[in-house]
């Protein structure tokens, strides 16, 4: 079946999977979900253009352009894999708890000054787009990047057998996702299957030498270590970040637009993998310095007299724990926190909530309003914490403010960025 959907493909290189984005001669996948059915949409594609569409339901059937299938999803993946086994070309794959996207989106960047890449847009991660990221892939393509996501137990291992990387790299393990994984150890275990995987496959691994847990996993394997010190095979130095990230190699001196030192590695990796696949240094340097970060990660903007660094994509205790300490390091004078809630932490969240309401107090933070259900079930005595379980409350008591600093972080289901709106 799927050697016959690939003819097809090959004349239809097009795959949709949202009848609403229909391209003339396109490929519809009529996926399902919790509240929708993709066969019902099946017909609509196809008079809008779509050259064939795939569906799971035979009373959907309504032309010789509809092929029906077992499983629309599974059909999918395997098109995917088998169209993977028919590029030419290298594939690598990152994961990790923290600075998934915006490593890829830096390793694109670089790569992109020798090769013509192509690379998972946004954070289209999942077990749909990561197939989806491989099936946009052509005979143009020199080198793949793939960003994997899991919240839970062999996922990350199902991914990797669909896409076969040549390449790995685990941006870090931290405390995202407790919910699915069940505790940090499960985190590294999930997140490690990719290393599992590239190991059992005698493929290749880049390493950040700083981080002991990513050393231990790798020592029996091909890998390439970078890192602060000279041990690595690379050596990149830190320099600041106050705010943005100032690094050097080879005496050369990188001036990024990423604000925080925990984006130091991130940069570092970028600078590793395309140090390894011959990218000039002159290349690298200019990659990295005209990358601007979008999508509410890490962004400065200068909002009337005030300066946001906003961050407000995702959050877990990791993450948020390396913002609010970068954040405290900043010489601002008048340095302000919003934090919002951080989700999927399962019995941790209470816990982990508390651990940040009495953590941010000791930080050179002039003022902290925390907000969300499971921070206002948090105790702080502290008189610069102020705590609103809803962004309505905050929206209720909001005062203007004038010629300070705010971080403002939080999951993405907290929409924080509605904040701007009340500067």
């Amino acid at each position: 079946m799927i050697p016959e959907l690939y003819t097809i493909f090959k004349k239809h290189p097009t795959v949709s999977t949202d009848s609403r984005n229909i391209t003339p001669n396109c490929i519809f996948f009529a996926l399902k979900g919790d509240n929708f059915n993709g066969n019902s949409y099946a017909n609509d594609a196809l008079e809008k253009g779509a050259a064939y569409v795939i569906i799971d339901e035979e009373a959907y059937v309504s032309s010789e352009r509809t092929i029906l299938v077992n499983n629309v999803l599974e059909t999918l993946q395997q098109l995917a894999n088998y169209h993977r086994k028919q590029l030419n070309i290298p594939i690598i794959s990152l994961t990790g708890s923290n600075g998934k996207t915006t490593t890829k989106e830096l390793i694109n960047a670089v790569l992109s000054k020798k090769f013509t890449t192509t690379a998972t847009k946004g954070n289209l991660n999942n077990h749909i787009g990561v197939p989806l990221t491989l099936l946009s892939m052509n005979s143009a393509t020199e080198i793949g990047i793939i960003e994997m996501g899991a919240n839970h137990l062999e996922e990350i291992a199902f991914l990797s057998t669909i896409t076969e990387p040549d390449y790995g790299y685990i941006t870090n393990f931290g405390k995202a996702h407790l919910e699915g994984f069940g505790s940090m150890e499960g985190v590294i275990l999930g997140k490690s299957e990719l290393y599992e995987y590239l190991k059992a496959n005698n493929k290749f691994i880049f390493v950040n030498g700083e981080d002991p847990k990513q050393v231990e996993r790798t020592r029996d394997v091909n890998n390439f270590n970078f890192g602060r010190s000279e041990e690595n095979e690379l050596t990149i130095h830190f320099i600041s970040a106050d705010p943005m990230v100032c690094a050097t190699i080879d005496n050369t001196t990188i001036q990024s637009q990423l604000i925080g030192a925990y984006n130091f590695s991130n940069i570092a990796a970028a600078i590793a993998i395309g140090t390894y696949f011959g990218v000039e240094l002159k290349d690298i340097k200019e990659a990295i310095e005209t990358y601007i970060p979008s999508n509410n990660r890490s962004q400065i903007i200068n909002k009337n007299t005030n300066k946001v660094i906003l961050d407000a994509y995702n959050a877990n205790p990791t993450s948020m724990k390396a913002a609010l300490d970068n954040f405290s390091n900043l010489t601002d004078t008048s340095k302000i926190a919003f934090l919002g809630d951080m989700f999927e932490l399962g019995n941790s969240a209470k816990e982990e909530h508390q651990f940040i309401t009495d953590y941010v107090t000791s930080l050179h933070i002039d003022k902290i309003y925390l907000i969300g259900e499971n921070f206002g079930k948090t105790i702080s005595t502290n008189k610069k914490t102020v705590i609103y379980p809803t962004f309505e409350e905050l929206k209720a008591n909001f005062s203007k403010l004038k010629s300070s600093t705010l971080l403002i972080k939080g999951s993405r289901g907290m929409a924080l960025e509605r904040i701007l709106e009340l500067l």
